[in-house]
C-alpha cells in the first residue's frame, strides 16, 4: 500500500490550533536569540533509516509473538517504510539485513524505494547465525574463530554483503560481532582480539574506496563472560587499525548500565571517528525498548554533544542514524513513529541549547547556570517545530494519528492476512 498527500491533507484537518501553538513558541524562541527558520529546517533535513527487520514484531529468547498484516517479503517491508516517510518525511532510508532480507528482485527493490522517496543506508552482515549454505558454523565464533577457515568464511560473507549493497546504492558496511566467551579460559583475549584486527582488515580493503566500515561493539550477550568488541574504546581502536574510512558506531543499548554515552559520543567526534547511531531506549541492559521511553533526558543530553560536534567537529563524517529497536508488543509501525518523534524531539531541544552562553558559564565554571541552560532547553515543548517540519514536506501533523484515522493497519491485514510473519526474525 501507499500513501498519498492528499490523504494525509485530509486527515490533517484545520491548522488553526497548529498555528497558534507554533507562532507563541516561534516568538519565544526569537526573543531568545534563536532562529526558528534554520531550526525548522534542520529539522525538516533530518533523515532515520528504518531497518529491514523492524518492519514485522520483534522477539526475546523466550518466544515471539507475531503481529498482524506484517510484511511477507522484502518488497513489503519496503511499502511499509514508505507509509512511515509519507506519514513523517523523516524515514527516508532502510538499512537492511544480510541474508535476512536478500533481494530476489533488485529492479523491483530499486523500484518501490524510488517510488517512496528512500535510498539505501548501511547494509548488515550476520555472522552470528549459521545459514543453511555455510560449510561452517560459527558455534565457536566468525570473524575471530580459532580456525583459519571459517574466520575466511565470514569475511567472504561481509564482502558478498558489499557487492550486495553497492547494487542498491548503499554507501556503508555494519559490522557486528557476536563473537566472545561464556565462561573463563575458553579463549585467549589476545589472540581472539588479534584475529579479529586482521579480519576486519581483509573487509576494509575489499571496501570500494567511496565505502565506509562501521564497527559495533556490545559488552555482553549472546555471550556472558566476554565479548571481543566489548565497548567503544576497542571499537576505536580496530577502527584506527583498518584505516580512515572505518568508524565506530554507538547502539545506545550497548553498553553496561549508567555509562556515560553523552561523554563516549564527544570524544569519538573530537577524534573524526564517529560513524553513526542505533537509537532505541533501555532500563537494565540491550533491552531494545522505544527511543525516548525510559530515559528521554539521557538523549538529549546525547544530542547536544551530536549538535555540538557536528558544528565543530569537521573532521568527522556524516552521520549514519538508524532505529533499532524491537516491538515486541506493540504495532511496529506505530512504535516506529513513537520512535521517530522522540529523535525528532530530542534533536530539537539540543538545537535551542545557546551554545555560547553555555560555554561561557563553562569558562565561569558557573555550574547552576550550565544546568539552567541545558533544562532550560529541554523543558521546551518543541512539537510545534515538528510539525512545522512536517507540514513543509506535506507530512502530517500529527503521524500517530494519523497512521490510525487512515486504518493502515487493518488495510495491511485486508492485503496480507492475520497470519502472515516478517522474514528474517
Amino acid at each position: 500500500m501507499q500513501l498519498n498527500k492528499e490523504q494525509i491533507i485530509a486527515v490533517n484537518g484545520s491548522l488553526e490550533e497548529h498555528e497558534t501553538d507554533f507562532d507563541h513558541l516561534a516568538d519565544k524562541l526569537t526573543r531568545r536569540g534563536v532562529d526558528v527558520g534554520e531550526v525548522v529546517a534542520q529539522l525538516a533535513a533530518f533523515q532515520v533509516a528504518i531497518p529491514s527487520w523492524a518492519l514485522g514484531a520483534g522477539g526475546t529468547r523466550f518466544g515471539r509473538f507475531s503481529f498482524e498484516g506484517e510484511p511477507g517479503s522484502l518488497e513489503q517491508k519496503m511499502e511499509d517504510i514508505g507509509v512511515l516517510h509519507a506519514l513523517t518525511q523523516t524515514a527516508g532510508a532502510v538499512s537492511l539485513h544480510i541474508p535476512w532480507d536478500t533481494p530476489t528482485d533488485y529492479a523491483a527493490v530499486r523500484d518501490i524505494a524510488k517510488q517512496n522517496g528512500i535510498v539505501f543506508d548501511a547494509v548488515n552482515s550476520n555472522t552470528f547465525q549459521d545459514q543453511p549454505d555455510n560449510q561452517f558454523s560459527y558455534k565457536h565464533g566468525s570473524l575471530a574463530n580459532t580456525d583459519e577457515r571459517i574466520r575466511a568464511q565470514a569475511v567472504a560473507h561481509n564482502l558478498e554483503v558489499v557487492r550486495i549493497g553497492e547494487q542498491l546504492g548503499s554507501k556503508s558496511l555494519t559490522v557486528w560481532l557476536a563473537d566472545g566467551t561464556s565462561f573463563p579460559g575458553q579463549r585467549s583475549f589476545q589472540k581472539a582480539l588479534s584475529q579479529t584486527e586482521k579480519s576486519c582488515l581483509e573487509i576494509y580493503r575489499g571496501l570500494p574506496e567511496d565505502w565506509s566500515l562501521l564497527i559495533e561493539y556490545k559488552p555482553y550477550e549472546p555471550n556472558f563472560y566476554s565479548t571481543v568488541i566489548m565497548d567503544w574504546g576497542t571499537s576505536f581502536l580496530l577502527a584506527n587499525a583498518c584505516g580512515k574510512r572505518a568508524y565506530t558506531l554507538v547502539d545506545l543499548g550497548h553498553h553496561l548500565p549508567n555509562a556515560n554515552i553523552e561523554q563516549v559520543v564527544a570524544t569519538l567526534m573530537s577524534k573524526g571517528k564517529l560513524g553513526g547511531f542505533h537509537f532505541n531506549d533501555s532500563k537494565y541492559g540491550d533491552d531494545d525498548l522505544t527511543v525516548g521511553s525510559i530515559k528521554p533526558y539521557a538523549l538529549f543530553l546525547i544530542f547536544n554533544e551530536l549538535v555540538y560536534g557536528m558544528a565543530n567537529n569537521p573532521q568527522n563524517p556524516e552521520l549514519a542514524w538508524m532505529i533499532d529497536a524491537s516491538h515486541n508488543i506493540k504495532d511496529p509501525l506505530e512504535d516506529l513513529l513513537q520512535s521517530l518523534e522522540a529523535i525528532l524531539e530530542a534533536y530539537a531541544k539540543a538545537l535551542l541549547i545557546d551554545q555560547e552562553a553555555l560555554s561561557t558559564a563553562q569558562l565561569e565554571h558557573d555550574v547552576v547556570r550550565c544546568q539552567e541552560i541545558l533544562q532550560g532547553a529541554f523543558r521546551t515543548d518543541v512539537r510545534p517545530l515538528l510539525q512545522r517540519a512536517r507540514l513543509q514536506g506535506g507530512a502530517a501533523l500529527d503521524p500517530l494519528s494519523a497512521y490510525r484515522k487512515l486504518g493502515v493497519r487493518k488495510r495491511l491485514v485486508d492485503e496480507r492476512g492475520k497470519h502472515t510473519v516478517a522474514t528474517g526474525l
